[in-house]
C-alpha cells in the first residue's frame, strides 16, 4: 500500500515540524505580533495557512505519486542506423541495460539503488519523502520546494519583525530570547537552504536536466573540451520549452501538483535536434 510510505521517521520528523512551525508562527509570533483578532492578523493568518496548506499537499503528492518505473513490456528501438551488422546492434542493446537489474533502460532513465529499481528520469532519491523523485513527481517536488521556501522565509519574516517590535521588559526574559534566537536561527537557516534548493531546481528546469544529468554533463562537456569540441545537453531545446516540457504548457497551472496531463510517458523525450 502506499500509505505504507509514511511509515518513516523522516517523514514523521516533516509533519511534526511542520505542525510547531505553524503553531509557533500563528498562535505565538503573529499573535504577538498583530493579535489573531485584528484584520491585518487575520489576512497574514490566512495567507500563511494557504502557503502551509499548499506545501503539505504538495509534500503528500510527492510522497504517494510514483515517480515512474520502466513497463515490463519495454523495448528500446533495435533500428541501429550506425549498426552495420548483428554483432554490433547486439553491442549497443546490451548498453541500454541496467546491469543491477537485467532490464532495457529508456533514456535519462537511472537505477536507484534505495528503491531496487530503474526510475524514468530519475533526479534523486530523497529520503524526507520516502520516495525517489522521477519523471511523474518531479513536478510536485518543486512546487513543494517552492511553497515551503515561501512559508518558511514568511515565518522568519514575522518571527523578526514580532522580536523587534516585542516589549523585552519583564522578568524571565533571558529565557523567552533564548527561544526566540534558537527559533530564527533554524528559520533563517531553512529559509537559505531551501531557497538555494529552489534554484538549484529553477536552473535545472530551465535547462531540461536532472540532478544526475548535470553531474554527467560535467563530466561530458570536460572530455569534449579535451578534445576541442563544444558539449551541449542534447534535451535542452530552449528555456521556455524546457520549462513548458516540466511544469506544462498552462503558466496558471506551473505550480498546481497534480496538473500533469502534460507528462507523457517517459520512454522517450524530444532533443534539441529535433528542434533545429
Amino acid at each position: 500500500m502506499e500509505l505504507k510510505k509514511f511509515l518513516s521517521i523522516h517523514i514523521l520528523c516533516v509533519l511534526i515540524f511542520v505542525g510547531f512551525l505553524y503553531y509557533f508562527t500563528i498562535f505565538i509570533f503573529l499573535d504577538d505580533l498583530l493579535s489573531l483578532q485584528s484584520s491585518a492578523g487575520k489576512f497574514h493568518s490566512f495567507f500563511f495557512t494557504f502557503m502551509a496548506s499548499l506545501c503539505v499537499f504538495s509534500f503528500f503528492v510527492c510522497v504517494l505519486k510514483d515517480p515512474g518505473g520502466v513497463p515490463f513490456s519495454y523495448l528500446p528501438d533495435v533500428e541501429d542506423h550506425e549498426a552495420s551488422d548483428q554483432e554490433s546492434k547486439r553491442s549497443g542493446l546490451l548498453k541500454k541495460k541496467c546491469d543491477k537489474c537485467s532490464e532495457y533502460k529508456p533514456p535519462r532513465t537511472h537505477h536507484c539503488r534505495i528503491c531496487r529499481r530503474c526510475i524514468l528520469r530519475m533526479d534523486h532519491h530523497c529520503a524526507w519523502i520516502n520516495n525517489c523523485v522521477g519523471h511523474r513527481n518531479y513536478k510536485a517536488f518543486v512546487a513543494l520546494i517552492f511553497y515551503a521556501t515561501i512559508a518558511i522565509i514568511y515565518s522568519s519574516v514575522i518571527l523578526v519583525s514580532d522580536a523587534i517590535h516585542k516589549d523585552w521588559n519583564f522578568d524571565g526574559v533571558m529565557h523567552l530570547k533564548l527561544f526566540y534566537i534558537a527559533t530564527g536561527v533554524v528559520l533563517i537557516g531553512l529559509s537559505l537552504t531551501l531557497g538555494t534548493l529552489l534554484g538549484w531546481h529553477i536552473y535545472l528546469t530551465m535547462r531540461n536536466m536532472t540532478t544526475l544529468e548535470y553531474y554527467e554533463a560535467k563530466r561530458s562537456a570536460w572530455l569534449a573540451s579535451k578534445s576541442g569540441t563544444n558539449y551541449h545537453h542534447p534535451y535542452d531545446v530552449g528555456a521556455y520549452k524546457n520549462i513548458s516540457l516540466v511544469l506544462g504548457p498552462n503558466m496558471l497551472k506551473w505550480l498546481c501538483p497534480t496538473a500533469v496531463s502534460h507528462i507523457k510517458d517517459g520512454l522517450s523525450f524530444p532533443t534539441s535536434r529535433e528542434y533545429s
